[in-house]
């Protein structure tokens, strides 16, 4: 199954502008997002799951996928498109084997040598960063826009560009053959959601492009 990486939307319940987190999902995906990305650091199990049960609700009526961060478990126990896990996470080809061949697996990395061999171990797809500072990650490792092009010649599979990714800054990755941008405040911390969603995805495309979508 082909992914559409275009836009991809990190949650983050201490930085969204609503009052609930269905809400601002349902705002970014109407906007325009074409993944969204469960992340939870500080909370139970249980309501983990409950509030992936949630989001899988939402993504699924508007028929975006729905990827899991870091809990293989939740990600299989709710039906989840994928999972996207980091380098301090369970290895990625255990990760693959847990999962399976269907689901889809994420890998972050910030060098070449992390980008290939998280694809030798079957990830369909790299999230790399951190591409500026950002508050969400503040302790993250940095990744030249030098290395990005380097890893973008190494592997070939989809690529997202995530860590203080901004209007300010989106349209720096058109030229570089990345997929898509992976966003957390640029988006979900906005007053209009939707307006920000489709405002991003319109300066990463070029707005050429987005008059003929």
């Amino acid at each position: 199954m082909k992914f559409d990486y275009s836009l991809y939307i990190v949650t983050d319940r201490m930085r969204m502008s609503t009052k609930t987190l269905g809400e601002a999902v349902e705002q970014a995906i109407i906007g325009g997002c074409t993944l969204v990305q469960l992340r939870e650091k500080d909370i139970s199990s249980l309501d983990f799951y409950m509030l992936a049960v949630e989001m899988k609700k939402i993504t699924d009526r508007y028929s975006i996928p729905l990827i899991i961060n870091d809990r293989i478990d939740i990600a299989m126990a709710v039906g989840a498109a994928g999972v996207h896990i980091g380098q301090q996470d369970i290895p990625a080809d255990i990760a693959r084997k847990v999962i399976g061949k269907d689901m889809l697996l994420g890998v972050s990395a910030a060098s070449v040598a992390e980008a290939i061999d998280a694809m030798k171990a079957g990830a369909d797809y790299l999230g790399v960063g951190a591409m500026f500072p950002t508050g969400t990650k503040p302790d993250a490792d940095f990744v030249s826009m030098e290395e990005l092009g380097k890893i973008r010649k190494a592997v070939d599979i989809p690529i997202v560009v995530i860590g203080g990714i901004s209007r300010e800054n989106a349209m720096l990755f058109r030229p570089m053959g990345i997929d898509g941008l992976a966003v957390v405040s640029a988006v979900i911390a906005q007053s209009d959601i939707k307006t920000s969603a489709a405002d991003l995805k319109s300066l990463f495309f070029g707005k050429e492009v987005m008059n003929e979508l």
